[in-house]
């Protein structure tokens, strides 16, 4: 971990191992105490099709799972 500052022009520069390790390209995610930078890969989808490689479900399958999920988290 290390600190950074933003310079004059509002920019900031990550250390060269971040950008090593995790690419120069990020998403800055807002929350309630803080913010969050995740890297955007270089083909995003490709990206999401390693991530999901080993999901067995069809589209339909994981659809119904989510929607049972929240109707059972809601109290059915």
């Amino acid at each position: 971990m290390s600190d950074v500052s933003l310079d004059d022009r509002g920019r900031l520069t990550l250390p060269k191992e971040v950008r090593e390790r995790y690419g120069e390209q990020y998403h800055v995610v807002q929350l309630p105490d803080g913010v969050k930078l995740v890297p955007i890969a270089d083909d995003p989808l490709c990206a999401l099709r390693d991530e999901f490689a080993d999901v067995e479900s069809s589209v339909e399958e994981l659809r119904e799972e989510a929607r049972d999920a929240a109707l059972d988290e809601a109290g059915r």
